[in-house]
């Protein structure tokens, strides 16, 4: 049954393609323009330098230094502490490309990785405070609120679910054990450029995709333009928060949308973060969810926000 419903999808996107070819070019440039002038500069650099950090044993020791602070308010390994502060920091999917390549080094171990995952992979501060809050909504003033909306809910029910869990173990059988391996070379230099060129052609890829998925919501005949809105927001968060602002919607409605949309990633978010993770196997189920917990804590927070 799903086999067959993958080949009705990809027909469906093939014809697509060929009975609206300029609309099809448009979404693909539109896609790769924001892969090339958003994504490229930005996390192509980070993600070379993570693979370095990770590879050659230097963050060992930065990050075992910074989690005898940090563990007593958050649970997580001293090797979890790296993600965590990126996936905040720089934005989906490298908080969970950082995860998982932790536990492929074997400097995490796998049920940490599979936690930790689903709540260090967000959206970045800059895209929010650029993009969607002074770009699309004109409010660049509700920059503390936004990131409270957004970062707090994952967060907080992290620490609830797993406050009695204690990171002694991973500290002592993890940290240890790679404790004295630091090492440097341009062998090392050489495979993190290839990873990193490698991890961001994926990326582009998908961002194309979905980028024609979601100019194929926008030409359904549907009415009621908030359902147009929610069906391209859901798909791909750029061209779904975009498209809301063209709407010309009041800020009280258009507001709890894009925060929903920007909680939950999208679609293309969802294909980018499983393609991260496939080799270390970790189950997509628990971030689904947690994305959904993420999307309905933004939206009401939002909404009580503006009441």
């Amino acid at each position: 049954m799903k086999k067959i419903m993958y080949i009705f999808i990809l027909l469906g996107f093939l014809c697509y393609i060929l009975l609206f070819p300029e609309e099809t070019v448009k979404a693909a440039a539109l896609g790769l323009n924001l892969w090339y002038e958003k994504m490229l500069p930005t996390l192509l650099p980070f993600s070379i330098l993570s693979y370095i950090f990770i590879q050659s044993g230097i963050l060992d020791g930065l990050a075992g230094a910074l989690h005898r602070f940090l563990k007593h308010v958050f649970p997580v390994s001293s090797a979890g502490i790296y993600p965590l502060a990126a996936g905040l920091l720089f934005g989906f999917p490298m908080g969970s490309k950082i995860t998982a390549d932790l536990v492929k080094a074997g400097k995490m171990t796998w049920e940490e990785g599979q936690r930790l995952f689903c709540v260090c992979n967000n959206i970045s501060p800059i895209f929010i405070s650029s993009f969607i809050l002074s770009d699309s909504l004109g409010r660049p003033d509700l920059k503390i609120q936004t990131y409270l909306i957004l970062y707090a809910p994952p967060l907080a029910l992290y620490m609830l679910m797993n406050r009695n869990r204690g990171s002694s173990l991973p500290e002592s059988a993890y940290a240890q054990k790679t404790e004295k391996t630091t090492s440097m070379s341009f062998q090392i230099i050489d495979a993190g450029i290839m990873n990193g060129f490698e991890t961001l052609a994926k990326l582009g890829g998908y961002i194309i995709i979905f980028a024609i998925l979601a100019q194929m919501a926008m030409l359904l005949p549907v009415s009621n333009p908030s359902f147009t809105c929610i069906l391209v927001g859901f798909t791909e968060i750029t061209n779904g928060i975009a498209y809301t602002a063209r709407q010309g919607m009041e800020f009280p409605a258009a507001y709890p949308l894009m925060m929903a949309y920007t909680a939950f990633g999208g679609l293309s978010g969802f294909a980018q973060t499983a393609s991260m993770v496939k080799e270390c196997g970790f189950s997509m189920v628990p971030y689904f969810l947690m994305k959904v917990f993420q999307t309905a804590c933004a939206f009401f927070l939002a909404l009580l926000f503006l009441c």
